[in-house]
């Protein structure tokens, strides 16, 4: 998951504030729509079951997902790893025997950790401690000088908190963030923005609480974002005691960090978006979308983020194909690359797209993981899953979802909520018979912005952020039940729109990085 933003407005606004909110944050679950069975559950129940049947004993999106995680590994975009996934990923399209199998060039940004550490030494009357931190760099991240920095820390909840210091505080120093657990949305918008806030004070590095509300000593990485406008200090993220520690510690004396980080760009290499294809019957130029990222951080093994959405999207299109189901419109299914540190995929796929932009049906994303589904979401997302830092002396925006109306939406949304809520029906036997608001993606947000509806999985999302932009990001995470339902679920949901007459409405929005 990434660092895209847009500007929205009436209902996707509703959708993306309440989707923000579902993002982790602590004892919520997404407000949702209870399925209800219409013409199309009538239409479609015979395929639908068949769908169920074969995905609910199906081994070959597991298998797939099994040997991308173990035998080709982490997937940061300029690495070797992430173009191995990519041809990978195009063989295994073909010997499933979809269509039109290609890769669209994409030119993807090469990021380079190298090594790096954190040390806190605090002097006081009990006595010195040196301790060493567990981080790690946040990706795009400058370095530091070889010999590293070391300056005292300052330590912070939020941003109020910085701004409301006078700048001798905080000049030559590492601005410490420990914002809390409050869901996914608070967390990265202070890991994606807090350096350039920082170093808009004079602070000469920037340390962050993991964005995350599991303490087990595991830091998460995750992207940032410089203000161009604002010198670019190094940044890392450090576990929940880490921080909560730091935080313990300046209250009783000085604390001074020491961060040393190789982290450095190098030259753009060309990837690729991995594409795939069950050709419609009447109408082939109509398309409906579906998948998720190829590309993962430079920890863990890209298990639930992404390898998990892209395979299950994958076995929804394979097992369709495999029935020998024959959709009126066109069914395809994508691996978008740099997801994670640049969305180029997205962009790429959108450039590719051009003028044929109204066949663009539906696009369903799955980026948030393969625990149990709870549903489909659907929404007005015209891009990212996050909101961007306040400016300088202005307080976040609230992260509580606001009550969600149905009957307060445009007709046209109120429709394509009935409808969908039919399709859902379908699905009941697997418990996954609800539609929230907020459904969409990064990687499909440059299309969704111009009008294309916009879909995603919901599902339990109990321990999606323990996990998430970790080393604990491994295949053992993913239960292969919850993983068949998932893929179930979007196989039908896709079926389905691919082959109904009409469509759902989607929602235009500016979209932006």
């Amino acid at each position: 998951m990434k660092r895209l933003a847009a500007f929205l407005t009436g209902a996707s606004l509703l959708a993306t504030q309440v989707g923000f909110a579902q993002m982790g944050a602590p004892g919520e679950r997404p407000v949702s729509l209870p399925a209800s069975a219409g013409p199309l559950a009538a239409k479609y129940k015979a395929d639908a079951d068949k769908i169920i049947a074969a995905a609910m004993e199906d081994n070959d999106g597991y298998a797939a997902l099994a040997y991308l995680t173990d035998h080709v590994g982490k997937r940061l975009s300029g690495s070797p790893q992430l173009n191995t996934a990519v041809e990978w990923g195009a063989e295994l399209m073909k010997k499933a025997g979809l269509q039109n199998v290609q890769i669209q060039p994409v030119m993807v940004p090469h990021w380079v950790r190298g090594n790096e550490s954190a040390t806190i030494t605090y002097k006081g009357q009990a006595g010195e401690i040196v301790k060493p931190l567990h981080m790690l760099g946040l990706g795009m991240s400058v370095g530091t000088p070889k010999q590293g920095i070391t300056a005292p820390a300052v330590f912070v909840h939020d941003f109020a908190e910085l701004d409301k210091l006078p700048d001798s505080e905080v000049k030559g120093k590492v601005v410490v963030f420990n914002p809390g657990w409050h869901g996914y949305g608070v967390g990265s918008m202070y890991r994606t923005g807090g350096a350039s806030r920082a170093a808009a004070r004079g602070a000469v590095a920037m340390l962050v609480r993991s964005a995350t509300g599991l303490a087990m000593q595991t830091p998460h990485t995750g992207t940032l974002r410089y203000d161009e406008k604002q010198p670019k200090i190094p940044a890392a993220a450090v576990s929940v005691e880490d921080a909560l520690l730091i935080e313990r510690l300046a209250k009783e004396g000085p604390v001074t960090v020491h961060l040393a980080m190789e982290a450095h760009m190098e030259k753009d290499v060309k990837a690729g978006n991995v594409i795939g294809e069950i050709v419609g019957s009447e109408h082939p130029e109509q398309v409906v979308v579906l998948g998720g990222h190829i590309d993962s951080w430079d920890v863990g093994q890209g298990a639930q983020d992404d390898g998990g959405g892209i395979m299950s999207t994958f076995e929804a299109v394979s097992i369709i194909h495999k029935l020998g189901l024959k959709p009126k419109r066109t069914i395809r299914v994508v691996f978008w690359a740099n997801e994670e540190n640049g969305g180029a995929g997205g962009r790429a796929y959108r450039e590719w797209i051009g003028d044929k932009i109204g066949d663009q049906v539906a696009a369903i994303e799955s980026d948030g993981g393969v625990e149990k589904p709870l549903g489909m979401g659907y929404g007005g997302f015209g891009g990212g899953r996050r909101p961007q830092p306040p400016a300088a002396g202005q307080a976040p925006r609230p992260m509580a979802p606001p009550a969600f109306d149905v009957k307060s939406l445009p007709e046209d949304q109120q429709k394509s909520y009935a409808i969908l809520q039919d399709i859902v029906s379908l699905t009941a036997a697997i418990g996954t018979d609800t539609v929230s608001p907020g459904g969409g993606g990064s990687d499909i947000g440059p299309i969704t912005a111009d009008g294309v509806a916009s879909l995603a999985p919901r599902t339990v999302g109990e321990h999606y952020f323990d996990w998430h932009h970790t080393e604990a990001d491994t295949l053992d995470k993913v239960d292969i039940d919850s993983f068949r339902r998932n893929a179930a679920m979007m196989s039908v949901v896709a079926y389905v729109l691919a082959d109904m007459d009409g469509r759902l409405a989607g929602t235009k929005s500016t979209f932006r990085e």
